[in-house]
């Protein structure tokens, strides 16, 4: 039942949630591949293809709209600056290392884009990091499925299983929360925007020649 479940479900799973932003899934898919649930093999290809294909999209995503996006939402600068610093510092080492810093992945090929680094050489910086990212995380997964074999015995599955629904939450939880926070954001910033245009004086928005007179002036 279970393997029948991962073979139909499981590929697709981690395509998905790879493209987004997921370790904990490759992890998982790793153990159950050990298992012999899933297969190895798949499983790093889906990890590689899912994250290459999430970040070429960001990627795309900055280059043709970046500087519409941060002016429609200027607080995002303040979130990307360091970013910038790191692309400007070292392109290369910043384009091979930024998936594996948790919660950064999304916001750095975004930035990558607009910092002027040309398409090809992301594409191929982006393809060996993900293909490094998917070799650790779907073996670092397998090994660890032999170590839980080992101190887990019968019990391992049951393990898989309990770690498999916790990290599915842990996902939902922070994917809703950062939807939350994202639209809370959105809200502020406009409302923000309407106070500011409330507050403007009414003599800044008449043309010069529209000013009020002063009782002795002619037209």
């Amino acid at each position: 039942m279970i393997q029948e479940l991962l073979s139909t479900y499981g590929y697709l799973a981690i395509l998905i949630i790879t493209f987004l932003e997921g370790e904990s899934i490759v992890i998982l898919a790793g153990i159950a591949a050990y298992q012999g649930l899933m297969d190895v093999w798949v499983v790093l290809l889906c990890a590689l293809v899912g994250s290459f294909c999430g970040d070429q999209f960001y990627y795309t995503i900055g280059r043709r709209y970046g500087s519409r996006l941060l002016d429609r939402w200027p607080t995002l600068r303040d979130k990307t600056e360091w970013a910038f610093k790191l692309v400007r510092k070292n392109e290369t080492l910043f384009i091979l290392s930024f998936r594996f810093i948790y919660g950064v992945r999304n916001v750095s090929p975004f930035v990558i884009a607009m910092s002027g680094v040309p398409r090809i050489r992301f594409m191929a910086l982006n393809f060996i990091a993900a293909l490094i990212w998917a070799l650790a995380f779907t073996f670092g997964g397998y090994f660890f499925g032999q170590a839980l074999e080992h101190f887990l015995g019968e019990h391992q599955m049951k393990v898989l299983i309990g770690l498999g629904v916790l990290a599915v939450l842990i996902w939902v939880i922070t994917f809703v929360r950062r939807k939350r926070r994202e639209r809370r954001i959105r809200e502020e910033e406009a409302a923000a925007a309407a106070t500011a245009a409330d507050t403007i004086p009414v003599n800044a928005a008449l043309p010069a020649d529209a000013a009020p007179r002063s009782p002795g002036e002619t037209a």
